[in-house]
């Protein structure tokens, strides 16, 4: 039987956006890319402009969509919503950015997306809740912790001069204040962390690592204004494995029931990803001061959900 072409859509064309295009062009993974916006003139440039590099990149059909390009896609990327202008608070932005996805949500629902939906808009923990709960979209999950486990491994790489590689470890929980860094996940070559730094000498300090692994992102944005080039390399990496349906693991967020008594609320924990979305969770064996974590974090996402009525 034929295979046919692999497909994938984009919804919002701004900076993040744009760049998780640019990103999955440049890695040739989908043979057509369509890039949807309010904004349609914005969406025709940014897919002429990365059209215009093909030369280096092989065949591909990249332009400007409509929310039906999401019957045919093999996944669709929802990166849409605003950034937080000065003085907002966290409320405001989820406030005003649920208002956006619900109006996505009506219009995925009318489409039926053929593949998953893979949430990047923030706050990303209650997009996807939203986006789940509210469409009824069965396979929706979150980029989640997944930069921040990114981070997370540079910072200590950073620390202990090894090649980031060679560093595994993750956080999980809310994508946001209250995610905690999984220590007994962390190893160097397979060795654990703390035997690693007794044996090189180097004393670590893990709360500084964490707080710079939670505000890296504003640390960015300070700088810059916005945050695009890491969470686009993410974002590719994840539709890598969800095209190929690799059944890796990553501490994705989405709607859990029952995980270590946790549900009705998005967080990130260690989930299989592939073609589905998320197919399964791990049980990962977290230590009982990390399941504490885990359910504060969940308990701060609830709260916060709360507020918003959701």
């Amino acid at each position: 039987m034929e295979r046919k072409p692999v497909k994938v859509s984009i919804i919002g064309a701004g900076a993040v956006g744009s760049a998780v295009a640019f990103s999955i062009a440049t890695q040739r993974l989908a043979a057509e890319i369509a890039i949807i916006d309010v904004n349609n003139e914005k969406a025709e440039g940014e897919a002429m402009d990365i059209s215009h590099g093909l030369v280096t990149m092989g065949s591909m059909d990249i332009h400007a969509g409509t929310y039906e390009d999401v019957k045919d896609s093999d996944l669709t990327i929802v990166t849409a919503g605003v950034g937080r202008k000065p003085g907002e608070t966290r409320l405001d932005l989820a406030a005003r950015n649920v208002v956006i996805a619900r109006s996505i949500v009506k219009e995925l629902v009318k489409q039926q997306p053929a593949g998953p939906v893979m949430v990047v808009s923030n706050p990303v923990d209650v997009i996807t809740y939203v986006m789940h709960k509210e469409g009824g979209l069965p396979h929706v999950f979150g980029t989640g912790t997944v930069l921040d486990s990114a981070r997370f491994r540079y910072l200590l790489s950073e620390k202990t001069g090894a090649d980031i590689r060679n560093i595994h470890g993750f956080t999980a929980g809310e994508h946001g204040e209250s995610q905690f860094a999984v220590w007994s996940s962390v190893h160097v070559s397979g060795m654990r962390l703390d035997s690693f730094c007794a044996k090189r000498g180097i004393v670590l300090d893990k709360e500084e690592i964490l707080r710079d692994t939670v505000t890296s992102g504003a640390q960015v944005i300070k700088r810059k204004g916005v945050t695009n080039y890491a969470i686009a390399a993410v974002v590719a990496e994840l539709t890598n494995t969800v095209l190929k349906n690799r059944g890796s693991i990553f501490s994705v967020t989405s709607v859990l029931d029952d995980y270590y008594g946790i549900g009705d609320v998005a967080i990130s924990v260690p989930s299989f990803v592939g073609a589905s979305g998320v197919s399964g969770y791990l049980p990962y064996d977290f230590t009982g001061e990390e399941l504490d974590q885990l359910r504060h974090s969940a308990k701060q996402i609830r709260e916060f959900m709360n507020t918003l009525s959701l």
